[in-house]
């Protein structure tokens, strides 16, 4: 264990706090390796944005660093492993490490996931000193797989994390994860460090065009002089570069257990009797949430066969869930709905239920007078489903694509928007019809004709002209009337590159009747696409 020494040691600060930081180096690739099942050795990089967010060090030794635009780090690395960067994966695996950390060090704070820090005073009372409290938490997070971890101790959480960060930097720091700062060192430890850190790019502009290049200098300024010309901020900083920090250890309060889980004995392979056995615990499960001032708008519902098959399901509510709601949602994962099905062959032996986004009670409260028709919507709609099944009741939503029909889609009423869906609206769409878009559209196009004063059949020739001016609707034979105006005709080109692609002619015409259509010229027949009211 390293121990910063200096023959001018800053005095101590009667507002420091011993702290003990944790650091995961490379926490965002070690929770993508245990979540995708990759070796350790394997070269992987995270994208954010187009560009490298995080990656391992044996892609880092061909090259591929952090801000790095995708195809160039491939370019680089012809082995490279590429996988989304998803910060509720950090969150999600860093969650055992904290639960880890608290069976033997209660008071933790999680600053971010692969970095969290606690007071230092209580662990190295109990364990005897603070070599050994961080001898005894490396080794047990080494027993959950956790080998690379790194640990600093200084007067503030500042300094414990660069302590601890600054471990990667020895010259065996395998062999040594852990550095201590004595009490009133922390100032000499960061006076070298470069203002960066103090991730104030502000303020480290107008230090540099002073002279000022490390924390040391920074810290040698007077308080009161820092204060006056930098503000708040110039002396919040000031406090770090000095070992001391105005932020304290917050402890985390753990989550209360909102799960509620139901072992079947025997294993129930009807649904009406699972339900029934259910009934009670969702009641509870529900109780519960209100009991915590909270609601369920997200829940996961997992089960288990006898025969170790899991079916797991994600459900969203669009106000919030109650014990019928929950029953419903078991019950349709059971029966399968669309491209759901729940694949088990075997009764049902083990129900969890997990509340995955849970609101706050009083964002969801009823209003002094009720909530008037949409409470009476909610449940009217909740019946429907619950007596014919999950996907009886349908919601819309717009998508993006060049046909109207392809514009809207159906989703199951409580259902998340489709994200693909929503993607696609905001993507280009050449020869997409601008707004306003007609009110009605029909779900199948109709077949029109569109004739000249000769009563003729007006086309579109090669070169996209028209072969003669439109003058006579014929939207339901024998049913007449004459154009009044028109405009078009706009192409259409679809899947160009392919053989099975095609090329449409879209028009806006407005009958005698005042009536205004949307018609579809496809291979020399028209068609109406929708109407305007």
């Amino acid at each position: 264990m390293k121990s910063s020494r200096s023959s001018q040691a800053a005095p101590a600060s009667p507002t420091t706090t011993r702290t003990m930081a944790l650091w995961c180096p490379d926490w965002p690739i070690t929770a993508a390796l245990r979540e995708y099942l990759l070796p350790a050795e394997h070269p992987v990089a995270l994208i954010g944005k187009g560009e490298v967010f995080a990656c391992s060090p044996s892609a880092r030794e061909q090259g591929v660093k952090r801000g790095l635009r995708l195809r160039e780090a491939q370019a680089r690395c012809t082995t490279l492993t590429v996988l989304p960067y998803e910060p509720a994966l950090d969150a999600r695996n860093f969650e055992p490490v904290i639960t880890a950390m608290e069976k033997i060090m209660p008071g933790v704070q999680l600053v971010r996931p692969g970095l969290c820090v606690l007071h230092a005073k209580g662990p190295a009372r109990y364990y005897g000193s603070e070599e050994r409290a961080a001898a005894v938490l490396l080794k047990t997070l080494a027993a959950i797989g956790l080998t690379a971890t790194r640990v600093g101790v200084a007067d503030s959480p500042f300094a414990a994390e660069h302590a601890a960060r600054a471990t990667e930097f020895l010259e065996d720091p395998g062999a040594d994860p852990v550095w201590i700062l004595p009490p009133g060192e922390s100032a000499s430890f960061l006076g070298s460090f470069p203002l960066e850190v103090l991730e104030e790019p502000a303020l480290a502009v107008v230090l540099r065009r002073l002279g000022i290049r490390t924390l040391g200098d920074f810290a040698a300024l007077a308080r009161a002089d820092v204060r006056n010309r930098f503000g708040v901020e110039g002396a919040l900083a000031h406090l770090k570069a000095s070992g001391y920090d105005h932020h304290s250890v917050v402890v985390r309060k753990p989550p209360a257990e909102l799960d509620a889980v139901v072992h079947c004995e025997p294993p129930l392979a009807r649904i009406d009797e699972l339900t029934f056995t259910l009934r009670l615990s969702a009641e509870e499960f529900v109780g519960r949430l209100r009991e915590a001032g909270l609601v369920c708008t997200v829940l996961v519902v997992r089960l288990q066969s006898e025969s170790g098959e899991e079916s797991v399901r994600l459900w969203r509510h669009p106000r919030w869930f109650d014990a019928d709601d929950v029953l419903d949602r078991v019950r349709w994962q059971l029966q399968g709905s669309g491209n759901v099905e729940h694949g088990l062959s075997s009764g049902i032996s083990k129900v969890q239920l997990q509340p995955e986004t849970v609101e706050d009670l009083s964002d969801h409260a009823d209003g002094l007078w009720g909530t008037g028709p949409d409470e009476n919507i909610h449940h009217g709609l909740a019946r429907v489903q619950s007596m014919l099944g999950h996907g009886a009741v349908l919601t819309a939503m717009v998508a993006g694509g060049r046909m109207l029909t392809d514009r809207r889609v159906f989703i199951p009423w409580g259902d998340p928007p489709s994200e693909a869906a929503a993607k696609s609206r905001d993507l280009p769409w050449p020869g997409q019809l601008p707004g306003p878009v007609p009110a009605t559209v029909f779900d199948e196009p109709r077949p029109v004709q569109v004739l000249d004063g000769a009563g003729s059949t007006v086309d579109v020739d090669r070169r996209g002209l028209l072969t003669a001016v439109p003058a006579v609707l014929v939207a339901a034979p024998p049913r007449q009337t004459a154009i009044s105006s028109w405009a078009g005709p706009w192409p259409i080109v679809e899947r160009w590159w392919d053989s099975n692609g095609r090329t449409l002619n879209r028009f806006q015409v407005v009958d005698e009747s005042g009536t205004a259509w949307l018609l579809l010229l496809v291979d020399h027949r028209w068609w109406a696409e929708a109407s305007y009211d």
